[in-house]
């Protein structure tokens, strides 16, 4: 048995020697191999380096590339800056040439402007002169008479200008004749308003230092003078300037302005002819001047010796209707007036001041020539006193005359006048 054992354990030791030397010999094999690749092989490079020589290269690729792109960039920005600048550049010398040519034209306007309010104040300075001259010339031909008690009064109180207009049958200027019609004529800048205001001539008044009496029969008493106490003293009106208008005056202020177109009735056309035939006797006219068609009515367009007739109509209702006539004939004319002052003045003055007689100063003339610009645009108003349900009439000492309640008038008139 010792012996088999012995035989085995020497059959594996050859087999285990074997395996080994078939390992070694594959191992050799492999070494030898390495060794061969190693001899024959480039060098080695070291792999770091390598890394990093990839690393730079790709590195390098990239900037390469970044370099070309900012280039492009570059080349790309250029242009891109160049066409703003260009375009910068366009607009900036574009809005330079506008802003040239609007200070061109501003500088235009200006100049322009500038020669038109120098002509305008040249043609308001010459107007001016020409109107001041106007006025002297036209004063010039009027006739003056002071009133002494009212020579220290203002023409204007309280913001109202009065002035009472006195027309008189006398033919010569001056001359004191019978009070035909009394008007009353108002400048408001209180109530922005003209205002006539008639005055009837048989209101039964206090006359100051007489008899009571009728209103016309101040006038032919003391004049003007007493007319303009008596009416401050019964109605409470300031009044202290006056226009005296005779026949003549009258029918040139009517002629001066063109003439006067006015509603007729047949019978007040046939009354109209009746006092032509006084009037054209008196101012040695031919019979028959001026008459109107006997068969004519409605709207009829009249010179200024026809509207004289027409205003003077008494037989025609009472004197509230010829009162309403006068004042119809003086809001035609105040209409007409300011063209009438521009385009003939010459006729204005021949005709209507040598006829008027005041006791206006040429400084005032001149102050109410610029209320002419007031006609066109104040409110044109015409009334009378007394007002309605305000008076009665009665009979005192055979005469036909209205009792008047002069509370109420006195305060119509303030709140016309004055806006009370």
């Amino acid at each position: 048995m010792d012996n088999d054992r012995d035989r085995h354990s020497s059959q594996e030791m050859d087999q285990i020697q074997q395996g080994v030397e078939r390992f070694l010999a594959k191992e050799m094999r492999g070494y030898e191999d390495f060794q061969q690749s190693v001899y024959h092989a480039p060098l080695p490079v070291d792999p770091v380096k390598n890394i990093e020589d990839d690393i730079f290269e790709e590195m390098g690729n990239e900037i390469h590339k970044g370099s070309d792109n900012e280039a492009e960039d570059r080349i790309e920005d250029t242009t891109e800056n160049k066409i703003e600048r260009e375009n910068q550049a366009f607009q900036k010398n574009s809005s330079k040439q506008k802003k040239r040519k609007k200070r061109k034209k501003k500088s235009f306007l200006r100049r322009t402007l500038g020669r038109l309010v120098a002509v305008v104040l040249v043609l308001c300075i010459a107007a001016g002169i020409l109107w001041y001259g106007m006025v002297g010339k036209f004063y010039g031909a009027m006739n003056y008479m002071p009133v002494d008690s009212v020579t220290m009064e203002t023409m204007k109180g309280n913001g109202v200008i009065n002035i009472l207009l006195i027309g008189n049958d006398s033919r010569d200027a001056g001359k004191d004749g019978r009070s035909d019609a009394m008007i009353l004529l108002s400048i408001s800048e209180k109530t922005q308003s003209v205002v006539m205001l008639s005055l009837l001539r048989d209101m039964y008044v206090e006359i100051p230092g007489y008899k009571d009496n009728r209103l016309n029969a101040a006038y032919s008493m003391g004049g003007a003078e007493l007319l303009m106490e008596t009416l401050e003293h019964n109605l409470g009106i300031e009044v202290h300037r006056y226009v005296q208008v005779n026949f003549q005056a009258f029918a040139g202020l009517v002629d001066a302005v063109g003439g006067v177109d006015l509603e007729l009735s047949n019978e007040e056309v046939q009354h109209v002819n009746g006092y032509l035939t006084e009037y054209n006797t008196l101012e040695g006219r031919l019979e028959g001047t001026d008459y109107l068609d006997s068969g004519a009515y409605g709207i009829l367009h009249l010179n200024g010796p026809q509207a004289l007739a027409y205003c003077r109509i008494r037989y025609i209702g009472s004197d509230f209707a010829r009162t309403q006539r006068q004042r119809d004939v003086l809001m035609a004319v105040i209409k007409k007036a300011p063209k009438a002052l521009l385009t003939n003045a010459t006729e204005l003055m021949n005709g209507l001041f040598p006829n008027l007689t005041t006791n206006l100063t040429e400084a005032e003339c001149r102050q109410l020539s610029l209320q002419v610009i007031n006609l066109t645009r104040y409110k044109l108003e015409q009334t009378r006193i007394p007002i309605d349900g305000s008076y009665q009439n009665a009979k005192i000492d055979g005469k036909s005359v209205l009792q008047v309640n002069f509370a109420k008038n006195q305060e119509f008139i303030r709140r016309v006048l004055y806006g009370e």
